[in-house]
């Protein structure tokens, strides 16, 4: 196995806080897709429409900070 270079202080940092926030929204999506298979699927009355979840996420990303990946 090659040596690995370390990363700085912030690199890594960074790193760390991409990790917590995927595995967070990792979780999320369990937890959906568990309470889907112990209830069954919500009724469509209940949900957002697509146009309407796809319109707010647009807002929040607009509002963000840019970032590099």
């Amino acid at each position: 196995m090659p040596d690995r270079k370390p990363l700085d202080e912030h690199a890594a940092a960074s790193v760390r806080a991409y990790a917590a926030d995927q595995r967070a929204k990792t979780d999320l999506l369990v937890s959906v897709l568990e309470d889907i298979a112990a209830h069954g699927y919500p009724a469509p009355e209940t949900g957002v429409l697509w146009e309407d979840a796809r319109d707010a996420h647009l807002e929040r990303l607009a509002g963000e900070q840019p970032r590099v990946a």
